[in-house]
């Protein structure tokens, strides 16, 4: 017997022939029970691991699924949002034997190149994070008909897209609330792109809750989720809007970089601008001033989102929770 055992050994172990000792190893049809469990006992004596290559000729399967990032490369280094979902989804694969694949997109790239590269079979599912409006992906993945899960609600709201979440707008609106609760009257936001439903949604939650409570909520500035955006739109609001007493930034790396132009321009937190962020990924509990936040369970969605791409490629019934609550961690910036 060679030091690597092959199928034919498999088969003549097991007492069958050779096409059924692959079917049953590769998970065909037309096995019996008695079969299966004679290759089953006959892999697992010999140490036999199938070939990959030849399994897939056999499965049409990759045993790769890919994460979706249509994103510059240095933000999945720098933003903690994008470096959680990836944790969180190969967290999930860790117990299997599927690849994860990185599937760079940056904004403005043809969404037909990343459509290609999933219909051409490198692939079994396919998730999908941070996207925006003009990638193109949404419409991209509903043409491919390759199993997929958005972390993040997608425009299309047809149903038609399975995606998990949490409620971004109650998340905002809790946000804003929780500064009229502190007295504040004053409040402005520094709004994510709005080219992304979490932008959108976010900015929604805090104006609803202004609104509501009827206040101003003309006192708006808009940035990109990176930490240098949210110290630019900060020191635009204190430009146009000097009196303000309370800010909701829509992510913690954008509320650090309003914290530090909060500083240099002579502003207390929270004597003078109470702040409050989102996302409580690290960011948040380390400020200076450690910030107030709405917790985004990144890593919990992520990992939610990769089990429900597993299910669908198995054909099993994908898990029933879309969506996570919000949650307020309340420290010393409100």
């Amino acid at each position: 017997m060679s030091s690597t055992p092959t199928l034919d050994e498999v088969a003549r172990t097991a007492g069958v022939s050779r096409s059924t000792a692959s079917r049953a190893i590769n998970g065909g049809s037309r096995v019996s029970p008695e079969a299966q469990q004679a290759v089953d006992d006959a892999v697992a004596r010999l140490g036999y691991s199938p070939n990959r290559a030849a399994r897939s000729l056999v499965t049409r399967r990759t045993d790769s699924i890919a994460l979706v990032v249509p994103e510059p490369d240095e933000r999945i280094l720098n933003d903690p949002f994008l470096s959680g979902t990836l944790r969180g989804v190969n967290a999930a694969l860790g117990a299997s034997d599927l690849q994860l694949v990185l599937v760079m997109a940056r904004p403005g790239d043809s969404s037909g190149r990343i459509a290609r590269y999933l219909q051409s079979g490198h692939v079994d599912g396919a998730i999908v994070t941070s996207h925006h409006r003009e990638d193109g992906l949404e419409s991209a993945l509903l043409d491919t008909r390759i199993p997929s899960v958005f972390v993040g609600r997608p425009f299309d709201d047809s149903d038609t897209l399975r995606y998990v979440d949490m409620d971004n707008v109650e998340g905002g609106r809790t946000a804003a609330q929780h500064l009229i609760d502190r007295g504040r009257t004053r409040i402005a936001t520094v709004t994510g792109p709005l080219d992304m439903t979490a932008g959108v949604d976010r900015f929604t939650g805090w104006r609803s809750a202004l609104e509501g409570a009827g206040l101003d909520a003309g006192r708006v500035e808009h940035a990109d989720f990176t930490r240098e955006g949210g110290a630019a739109a900060m020191r635009r609001l204190l430009d146009v809007a000097p009196d303000l007493d309370a800010v909701f930034v829509a992510s913690d790396l954008m509320a650090s970089g309003a914290l530090r132009a909060l500083r240099e321009a002579g502003r207390d937190v929270p004597g003078d601008v109470a702040v409050v962020g989102y996302d409580d990924l690290g960011i948040a509990a380390n400020a200076a001033t450690p910030l107030t936040t709405i917790r985004n369970p990144v890593i919990e969605l992520a990992n939610l989102a990769t089990h429900t791409v597993l299910a669908l490629v198995a054909d099993d019934t994908p898990p029933a929770q879309t969506s996570f609550p919000v949650e307020l961690v309340v420290r010393e910036s409100s």
